[in-house]
């Protein structure tokens, strides 16, 4: 089967649209189809419309706003024919068997023979989607259930039907992985598949146990997110993000499907939600739900409900003690068996959901699984859980948690009661043999361990560490060998925020890949690429005005970035997700990055009231070749939404890559870095163009307009004048070529001397203590 090089979209729902703009985001233009419009001449409006909706969206459907022009609106009536000359049709309509069913008859006249053919359905059996297709057409029919939403949720379920050929289930399982970025768990098809299944459950024992509890809505989201693991949504925000009536109808109709199953009154919504679906209370789409915003700009506060008045009131801060407790725990494993020992309500609600949760999947295995695997991995991709319901167990420790369950009478899976008794550890294990990281996973049905099949091109530091140990570390960051003569510079402070360690590590890297290496990547597998300097650091040396130790401190960062371009073998970044101030500045040096598709970098010092100081200013005159520009990147502080908008903002060359799953970055970024390494040469050292007084004046002008129009303030004005220094050259009578050194030098000077007012120190205090810029 070929590469698609058009998809059609039957339903131009959220979802619809939704997946439409990420195929957009991956290259392939897709054809977005729903009934036609009965108003105004437009036929097309809904499709229109949805396109417009996604390319307006918070958080952003599409990559780049040049996105859109890849997705073409039509509708059933006049444009169905034109799916005749795509290579795979999705269908996304409403959750209705009748609806679903008559539109493939119509669709399957005019598909292609050789089509791959899909549906979006989270419920409705397939088999019965599929009774009436032509034998042919069932041979390449499956699910494809994509999770909302699907740019940003790492999930997709690959549904197939006894029919449906081998080659259909692979094509489409590795292009939604390599092309579409995606985690694919190939899913039984069973009522609400896998993470739906286990996801549903796990929500309606959250609202049992809260009500059984007392606990507030407020009080149940600080239990149920980061703290255990959870996404910040945790528990009742993500029903309004998702809506009440969506999580509603999912609970009921999992409800009825399931008859036989022991639990399945959990999956029915409770009182509480019924009331507020009777008043209309859907969550973010309708304005409320269980919390809602009141009031405007900075007066603007949220409210949450009561479960039992239906009263909303300010949004309480939490102040339950276990929360301060296991806060202070800086393992999530740790903090997890800490958790569910507490005696205390809140200690009882979190043993009862998690054990309920763990017990549930496992007498799921093998109805819904045959193994434990795809069900961990469908919660950690489509619920960004950090582990699924048998790595959860693990972490708590399998065999005390299983003990624990019999002695309060908890009645343990039969398959789990024979896994105790054979002695088993876990429900995963370590196998690593001759330097190479393997697991095994305990296959529930067999009551044996098995090998956990390789995942080509998808490599995970933990195991390497775990298999080879490491070159060397320090707090900041540790050197792994990947093999193939590439070493690995990972990161792993808080944040991975760049200190003295971060300087020493990289040095470090350089010269072992000098001695025994071919190329270097500097790469990390944690939440961030790197959000910058260590703020606190900065901010007590200047405080102390412990101006030599911080001068020194800059230097020495400025002389790595320089290292690191300049190197005699090719050093290739990896960034990803926040990749900000001193971390862009990492990787604007190296010789390539190796991005991830999702990527939010900018030089964004200006928010502290400073300007960049590692070489940023340097290299953005560089790339842009254009001191106006480089000053609105920087003095606005520019963030990239995406890989693709970081190169149009010149964050990224031609050059470089861009890895649409991020799994596979990490193995990206040594492929590319091999691939440089033949002949490696390095850059010859550059001079920069800079305009001097005429371009001082012309960005210090665009920065006195904004500030008579109130878009900046009085000190932003001046954070602007110093970046406007740096960029002009230094005030020189005209424009002149100088060297790299000469700029980083105004760099330094120009970021220590604002680090020597207070309106900087006043800006950082703030963001260390509220994560938001201070506007003085």
């Amino acid at each position: 089967m070929k590469n698609p090089r058009q998809v059609a979209v039957l339903g131009a729902g959220t979802m619809g649209s939704r997946i439409a703009a990420h195929f957009a985001n991956a290259g392939i233009p897709a054809l977005l189809l729903d009934l036609p419009s009965q108003e105004g001449g437009d036929r097309s409006a809904t499709a229109r419309k949805a396109i417009d909706t996604a390319a307006k969206a918070k958080p952003g459907a599409l990559f780049t706003s040049s996105s859109a022009s890849r997705i073409t609106p039509g509708n059933f009536d006049d444009h169905l024919a034109g799916i005749a000359s795509c290579d795979w049709v999705i269908e996304a309509v409403t959750e209705n068997l009748a609806v679903k069913r008559a539109l493939w008859a119509r669709a399957l006249e005019y598909a292609s023979p050789a089509a791959i053919l899909s549906t979006n359905t989270s419920g409705i059996p397939l088999s019965r989607i599929a009774e009436s297709f032509p034998a042919q057409a069932r041979s390449r029919f499956l699910g494809t259930h994509f999770f909302n939403p699907p740019r940003y949720l790492h999930l997709v379920e690959v549904i197939p039907t006894p029919e449906t050929s081998a080659d259909a289930i692979s094509f489409v399982s590795q292009f939604c992985d390599a092309r579409l970025g995606k985690g694919v768990v190939v899913c039984k098809d069973t009522p609400n598949f896998i993470a739906n299944r286990i996801g549903s459950f796990f929500g309606g024992s959250t609202a049992k146990y809260a009500l059984e509890g007392g606990f507030s809505v407020e009080e149940v989201d600080a239990l149920t997110g980061p703290l255990i693991g959870l996404p910040s949504s945790a528990s009742f925000r993500l029903l309004d993000i998702v809506g009440l009536d969506v999580w509603a109808f999912v609970g009921s109709n999992l409800h009825a499907l399931t008859p036989d199953d022991p639990w399945r009154e959990r999956f029915l919504p409770p009182p509480f939600l019924e009331e507020m679906l009777r008043r209309g209370w859907l969550g973010e789409k309708s304005g409320q739900g269980f919390y809602r915003r009141v009031g405007k700009g900075e007066a603007r506060t949220i409210e949450a409900v009561d479960l039992h008045t239906f009263e909303y009131k300010p949004a309480a801060k939490v102040a339950l003690p276990i929360l301060e407790e296991a806060r202070a725990i800086a393992g999530l494993p740790e903090r997890l068996r800490s958790l569910v020992a507490s005696t205390s309500p809140a200690g009882t609600f979190l043993w009862k959901l998690l054990s309920d949760h763990m017990l549930y999947a496992a007498e799921r295995v093998p109805e819904i699984s045959d193994r434990i695997v795809e069900i961990d991995r469908a919660m950690r991709w489509g619920y960004a859980h950090t582990y699924g319901p048998f790595e959860l167990w693990d972490a708590l420790g399998f065999e005390a948690t299983a003990r624990r369950m019999e002695a309060v009478g908890r009645a343990l899976p039969e398959s789990v009661t024979r896994m105790l008794s054979s002695g088993a550890p876990g429900f995963y294990r370590a196998a690593d043999a001759a330097g190479t990281p393997r697991t095994e996973y305990f296959d529930l049905g067999a009551g044996v361990f098995r090998e956990l099949e390789p995942r080509p091109g998808i490599t995970v530091l933990k195991d390497w560490k775990r298999a080879r140990g490491v070159i060397t570390s320090n707090p900041g960051g540790s050197l792994i060998d990947l093999g193939g003569g590439v070493l690995c510079v990972e990161f792993h402070s808080k944040l991975n925020s760049i200190g003295e360690d971060t300087v020493q590590i990289l040095q470090a890297g350089l010269d072992e890949t000098a001695r025994r290496h071919t190329a270097m990547i500097v790469a990390n597998q944690g939440g961030d690429f790197c959000v910058g300097a260590n703020l606190m650091l900065v901010l007590m040396a200047a405080q102390n005005q412990e101006w030599d130790e911080l001068d020194a401190a800059v230097r020495r960062f400025q002389n790595i970035c320089m290292a690191l371009k300049y190197a005699p073998f090719p050093v290739v970044a990896a960034p990803f997700a926040r990749t900000l101030g001193g971390g862009a500045e990492i990787s604007l040096h190296a010789a390539r990055a190796q991005a991830s598709a999702e990527l939010y970098m900018g030089l964004v010092e200006v928010g502290v009231g400073v300007v960049p100081a590692g070489g940023g200013c340097k290299e953005m005159l560089l790339r842009l070749g254009d001191a106006r520009k480089a000053f609105e990147l920087v003095g606005m502080a520019k963030v990239s939404t995406s890989a693709g908008h970081a190169r149009e903002l010149g964050l990224l060359r031609t050059g470089d890559a861009v890895s649409m799953n991020q799994e596979r970055l990490l193995d990206d970024a040594k492929q590319l870095a091999l691939s440089l390494a033949p002949g490696y040469e390095p850059p010859a050292p550059q001079s920069v163009s800079v305009g001097g007084d005429p371009a001082f004046a012309l960005m210090k002008l665009g920065a006195w307009l904004m500030r008579e129009g109130g878009y900046i303030t009085g000190y932003d004005m001046v954070v602007a004048e110093k970046l406007a220094f740096v960029l002009s050259g230094g005030r020189l009578t005209a424009t002149q070529t100088v060297t790299e050194q000469y700029l980083l030098d105004l760099e330094r000077e120009a970021f220590l001397s604002l680090c020597g007012d207070p309106r900087t120190q006043a800006r950082m205090q703030h963001m260390l203590k509220t994560g938001k810029p201070l506007r003085n």
